[in-house]
Parts: C-alpha cells; sequence; structure tokens
C-alpha cells in the first residue's frame, strides 16, 4: 500500500468516525467489524493509544511509557488492564508503580505491608528462651555445677517454678537418661538454688499442663506421676504435696491422674523407694565397690570433723538410697573398732533417721547385716557380740531403730532357725504350686497358695526351685518364671528374698550343671531378665557376686549377666531372650490381635479365634486381648465379642489376672475413648457387670476402685 488513506474504505472511515464520536467498543466488537489486519497499521494503533487513557479503571495510577515496536511512542496505563477499549497488560512489570491517595478509587488495602518491631518484650518469655539453652547444654554435658551457675547467674529466680516446667517437659519427651538427669538436677538445685516453695510450685504448674502435654506425649500422665513420686522419694516434695495438690486439681484433669498414679502405683508399693529410684536407670554407673569406698570416707571425714548435717548431706548426695543399708553397717562396725567415736556414730544414726535420709528399712537391714557377720567382727573385735548388744536396746529406746528388729532375731544371727522338718514340707509343696502355676499361669493364684504356706522367711528357697525347674522346661515355662518373679516383688518378695534366691542358685549352679548343660548361661539371662525387669537393681549384681564363695563358677555367671544388661540395645534383647513364648515383637502381637478379633466379629468362629489367641503364645499378653476386644465391642455394637471372651475365660485361655488387667486398661483410657464413644462409659459399667457375673475379673474390682484398677494396670 502507498499509504493509509487507501487502506480503509469511505464506509469504513465513516463508522469508525461515528464510534469515536459516541463511544469506544471493546476490542473484540471492533476486531468483529474490521479487516483482519485493522490493529497491525500504524493509524490504528495510533487510535487505540489516543483512546486508552479515557473511560473508567484509571485507578489513580500514573502512567508510563513504553516503546513499541513500530517506532512509536504509546502511554499506557501502569500494572492495569490499560483502561476501557485497550488490552492492557498481563505480565510486565517493567514499570514502578505507586498509590494516589487523593484518587477517588483509592483503596488503603493495596498498601503494602510494612513489619514494625516490637520495642515491648516480657521479662517471663525471655526467662523461658533463656532457661531452654541450659537444659539443652545440661542434657548435651551432664554437668550439674555449670548448669546451676548459669541459672544462678541468669537471675529472675522468681520465674524458677518455670524453669521446673520447662526442665521436666522437655525430659517427658525424652529417653530414660535425659529423665534422669532432670531428677537429678532437680535434687541438685533443691534449697541450694530454687527454694523448696518454688519446687512445690513448679510441679502444680506442670500437673496443670497435663492435659496440654498429654496431647504431644501419649504416656504424658504415667511419666509426670513417676517424676512426682521421685521427687518425694528424692526428699525434694513434701509427702503431704500428694495429698494437698489432689483437693485444687479439677477431677477429670491428666494432672489429678497423674498425682493418683503416683501415690497408689509408686508411692504406696512395697520398696517403692528402691523402684522409683531405679525406673530410669539410676546411678548405674557406680559400681558396689565405688559406693562402698565413697561411703568409707564421708563416715571417716564425719568422725575427724564431726559435722553431722555434712554428713547427712554427703549421704543424700550418693543417690543410692536402696543401698543405705551398707552406711549403717560401716558406721556401726566403725563405732567398735574405734570406741572413742562410738558417740558420734550413734549421733550421725540418729540424725539422719530423724531427717529421713535413712528409712527405717534401709536402718533394720543394716543392724542386721552386722548381726550376721558377727562372727567374723569378732576375730578382730573381740567384744563386737556384746558391744552390738548394748547399741540394740539403746537405739530402740531413742527411737530411731524400729523395735521390730529386737522381736525378729536370735542369737544364732539374721534369721531364725529353720526346723528341717518344716522346710522338707515346703519344698514339696512349692513344687506342686509350681507345676499348676505352669499349667494354668494364674499368678492370683499362686500368691494365695504362697500366702497360705505362711513361710515368707522361706521365699529364697521358693525362687531357687522356681528357676531351677523353669530351667529344665521350654522356653515357655521359662518365660513364665521370669513374670511371675516380676509379679512376686510387686506383691510379696523383698530385694533381699530376691538376692538370696539367686545367691542360692549360683552357689549350687555346678550341681545344678550336671543336669542342665547350659545351666550357666541360663543363670545368666534370668539375672539379666530379672534387671530388666526392674526387679533386681544393677548394683544388686554385685551384691550377689560379693556374697558368692572365692573361686565360683556363679561369679562368671554374674559377671556374664553384667555384660548382658549393659550391652548395646539390651532391654529389647533380653525381654525376648525366651521369645515372650512366641517371638512376637509387641507391635507384631497387637496387630495380629487386631485382625483375629475383626475377623471373628466379621462371622467368624469362636474356636478359631481361641486358636488364633493361642498360636500367639503370648499368655502374659492376653490383658491386650481383652482390651481391644472390649473397645471393638463398643465401636461396633457388636457384644458378640464377650462370647469370644467367656470362652477364652472357659478354656482357661485368658486368666482372671489377665482378664481384670485388660478391664484396667480400658478403664485408664475411657476419656480418650468417650471423645469418639460418647457412651463409652456406660458401655464398660455393662460389661463389668458382665463380667462380674461371671466371675471374670478379681472379686471386689469395680469401675469406680482407683485402687484396683491402677494396681492392676501395673
Amino acid at each position: 500500500m502507498a499509504s493509509n488513506e487507501g487502506f480503509l474504505t469511505e464506509e469504513q472511515r465513516e463508522r469508525m468516525k461515528i464510534a469515536s464520536e459516541n463511544s469506544v467498543p471493546a476490542p473484540s466488537k471492533l476486531l468483529s467489524s474490521s479487516p483482519k489486519g485493522l490493529l497491525s497499521s500504524p493509524k490504528s494503533t495510533t487510535f487505540l493509544s489516543d483512546h486508552r487513557g479515557k473511560g473508567g479503571g484509571g485507578g489513580g495510577k500514573a502512567p508510563c511509557v513504553k516503546p513499541r515496536h513500530s517506532g512509536k511512542v504509546v502511554r499506557v496505563k501502569k500494572d492495569g488492564a490499560g483502561g476501557k477499549g485497550t488490552w492492557g497488560r498481563l505480565l510486565d512489570t517493567e514499570c514502578e508503580a505507586h498509590l494516589d491517595r487523593n484518587d477517588p478509587n483509592y483503596d488503603s488495602g493495596e498498601e503494602p505491608y510494612k513489619l514494625v518491631e516490637a520495642t515491648v518484650t516480657d521479662p517471663l518469655d525471655d526467662y523461658k528462651k533463656a532457661v531452654v539453652s541450659i537444659i539443652e547444654e545440661y542434657f548435651n554435658t551432664g554437668v550439674v555445677d555449670v548448669a546451676a551457675s548459669d541459672l544462678r547467674e541468669l537471675g529472675s529466680s522468681e520465674y524458677h517454678p518455670y524453669f521446673i516446667k520447662r526442665l521436666v517437659s522437655i525430659a517427658m519427651d525424652r529417653h530414660d537418661k535425659e529423665k534422669e538427669m532432670a531428677s537429678v538436677l532437680l535434687s541438685a538445685l533443691y534449697a541450694d538454688v530454687i527454694t523448696p516453695a518454688q519446687i512445690s510450685q513448679g510441679f502444680i504448674l506442670l500437673l496443670e499442663s497435663a492435659d496440654d502435654l498429654s496431647v504431644d506425649i501419649p504416656d504424658a500422665v504415667n511419666v509426670l506421676a513417676l517424676f512426682v513420686a521421685r521427687a518425694v522419694v528424692d526428699d525434694i516434695l513434701p509427702p503431704a504435696f500428694v495429698t494437698r495438690v489432689q483437693k485444687n486439681l479439677p477431677e477429670s484433669s491428666k494432672g489429678l491422674q497423674a498425682v493418683q498414679i503416683a501415690e497408689k502405683s509408686y508411692l504406696s508399693a512395697p520398696h517403692h523407694a528402691e523402684l522409683v529410684e531405679r525406673k530410669w536407670g539410676g546411678s548405674t554407673h557406680l559400681t558396689v565397690e565405688e559406693v562402698k569406698k565413697k561411703i568409707a570416707e564421708l563416715l571417716r571425714e564425719y568422725v575427724e570433723n564431726g559435722d553431722v548435717l555434712e554428713a547427712c548431706r554427703c549421704i543424700r548426695e550418693l543417690g543410692v538410697s536402696f543401698f543405705h543399708h551398707e552406711v549403717v553397717k560401716k558406721a556401726l562396725v566403725l563405732g567398735m573398732e574405734n570406741r572413742s567415736s562410738e558417740a558420734l556414730i550413734m549421733k550421725l544414726l540418729k540424725e539422719a533417721s530423724e531427717e529421713g535420709v535413712i528409712s527405717s528399712s534401709q536402718m533394720i537391714k543394716g543392724f542386721y547385716r552386722v548381726e550376721e557377720s558377727l562372727d567374723d567382727l569378732s576375730l578382730d573385735i573381740p567384744s563386737a557380740r556384746s558391744l552390738f548388744q548394748s547399741l540394740v536396746p539403746r537405739a530402740i529406746s531413742e527411737g530411731w531403730l524400729d523395735a521390730s528388729f529386737s522381736k525378729s532375731t536370735t542369737d544364732d544371727g539374721y534369721f531364725p532357725k529353720h526346723d528341717d522338718e518344716k522346710v522338707k514340707k515346703y519344698k514339696e509343696e512349692i513344687v506342686f504350686i509350681i507345676h499348676e502355676y505352669f499349667l494354668s499361669d494364674d499368678i492370683p493364684e499362686l500368691i494365695h497358695s504362697l500366702e497360705d504356706l505362711g513361710a515368707p522367711e522361706l521365699n529364697s528357697i521358693f525362687l531357687k526351685k522356681l528357676i531351677t525347674l523353669a530351667m529344665d522346661r521350654k522356653n515357655r515355662e521359662k518365660e513364665m518364671a521370669s513374670v511371675l518373679l516380676s509379679a512376686l516383688h510387686i506383691e510379696i518378695f523383698s530385694s533381699e528374698d530376691i538376692v538370696n534366691g539367686f545367691v542360692m542358685l549360683l552357689e549350687s549352679a555346678e550341681d545344678t550343671a550336671l543336669d542342665i548343660l547350659d545351666a550357666s548361661n541360663e543363670l545368666a539371662l534370668f539375672l539379666a531378665r530379672a534387671v530388666i525387669d526392674d526387679v533386681l537393681a544393677p548394683l544388686n549384681l554385685d551384691e550377689i557376686a560379693s556374697k558368692l564363695p572365692p573361686n565360683c563358677s556363679g561369679s562368671e555367671t554374674v559377671h556374664m549377666a553384667r555384660s548382658l544388661v549393659f550391652s548395646r540395645h539390651a532391654g529389647e534383647r533380653i525381654l525376648r531372650c525366651w521369645g515372650g513364648g512366641s517371638g512376637w515383637a509387641v507391635e507384631d502381637a497387637k496387630d495380629k490381635i487386631m485382625k483375629l478379633l475383626e475377623e471373628y466379629e466379621s462371622g467368624g468362629v469362636v474356636g478359631e479365634a481361641c486358636q488364633c489367641i493361642r498360636d500367639l503364645g503370648m499368655p502374659f499378653f492376653n490383658h491386650e486381648v481383652v482390651k481391644k476386644a472390649l473397645i471393638m465391642a463398643m465401636e461396633k455394637k457388636n457384644d458378640r465379642m464377650l462370647d469370644l471372651l467367656q470362652e477364652c475365660f472357659s478354656e482357661g485361655l485368658i486368666t482372671i489376672n489377665q482378664m481384670t488387667k485388660g478391664f484396667a486398661r480400658v478403664k485408664e483410657g475411657l476419656d480418650d475413648l468417650a471423645l469418639d464413644i460418647p457412651n463409652a462409659k456406660d458401655k464398660l459399667e455393662y460389661y463389668m457387670e458382665h463380667a462380674k457375673k461371671r466371675n471374670w475379673i478379681l472379686p471386689g474390682f469395680d469401675i469406680t476402685d482407683e485402687d484396683g484398677l491402677l494396681a492392676a494396670a501395673s
């Protein structure tokens, strides 16, 4: 074309003139009424660009200038659609936009956000951030003195209760090592850095936040209960705290549950102090010899300076309250050897008893141990027996030795003489009881039978016979013996009974090996399993070794057990040493239990389900079957699950003990169940009545019986 004039016809020019005078049409309409090449011409481009500033959509934004490929300069609107009658722009960001606040269409919401720094800080927030770094460093280094120094330098002592809350809550979500370290640090800080009142306030804060903690920590209630019990055992919380705090916590709170568990499952259990202190491993890095050496040193220093308060503090710092009988024994022997120090020794023991540093049971045990060794002591101290006999009534009259000591001893030593005929009859009775247990797996019945025999002084003989019979049987009986040993320790056996029983076993190990070729290895596994099950403390292994005759083969067995206990992943491997009767891992067993119950619920046969439970070979874990069956009955509204439980009970597949424990576990999780099953409590009450009528559960056991429930669950 020669010129732009020849591009449009006369008619098109007329139309365009009219359009420009009236209104600007939309680009799509213009295209539809124009020849294909209309917008490619310079005149068309000029026409569109001349009208881009007219119409709505100005938005108060300043135009910017853009060069076109045609060489002409066109003014377009910034960041917008270009105005009415234009194509606008989509992704062009070359020009910088700004808002005109005088424009009628101005919108303050389009203004960019600006970050404004807070000028006011909360001192408590700063404190909480600072203590986290102190706690983390302590968990990494384990240096108590540095943590105490850092906390003291931090100041803000009024916020110390929050330090306790943060320390324990962080430890709760970690391994046993950190839990033990947290308890050790609290004991070290007590009174020196943090006041007793702040310790109590810190635990109150923890209990009040238990519901929140349980969201992230599934076993928060039990772990918190153990922290409370440990604090009471370590004398940083008064025993009255447990009773007092229950009155101020809401009835349905997790904090109240934690306190109740601490009181009823831990602090009320036999030998609770030893059990609680060993729960997370305690001072397992100290051997018996090292502890004995420390005890001898502190007694020697005390005799030199006479500072009874310092001596009590050193005894407490040993952190082995279950071994305080050694303090009593060494103190009494020192008083006999050095008559000039006798008054000081008596003063120390009296003060330690009155201050609760040495418990009554440990004091009695210490006196027993001295009496037991009087024959040997008399070789070096000729007057040892007469001196001891004069000390006992004096200690009883002053109130720091229980009067029961003089009633339970005889002139011949620790134990009264056993009538040979009585021992013989006892051995015959317990063989029958043990065989019956291997058939029925009924622990409560066995305990009842032992109590009927009325010979607690012979408990060590029972332990020896139990393990000897189990060693000559299959893995199932070995596992049952270990499970029974754990139950007996909780119910009627003392730690002393168990130590003496293993000593008797090891002393006769050579004779046992004549009939059981692998006796030494089997005994080592029983010892290691007892430690893993908290029946024995690691220090007890050294105590047992010290009681064995020189060059006894049992010493090598103890050494083997110690190696097993302190090896990598010892807990898991030793718990599975006899396969739990089957070799299933706990998670595998739970999965199989759920599958067999689902199959039964969908129309399976009772006999088939019972066979599947039997095939699991984990009778000590059948409470999980009971628990899952009851929950499934609630969820599916299918009470046919009770028929399965009835059959299992009738066949002796699930014992009354396992049945009771299963009901207890459902009761423990009732609050969580109620979130998904609103009528969970009503259903459980119905199932409880059903179970009572059929004698599935222990007599007197009730849904409102917290003592029974907690005891069974533990």
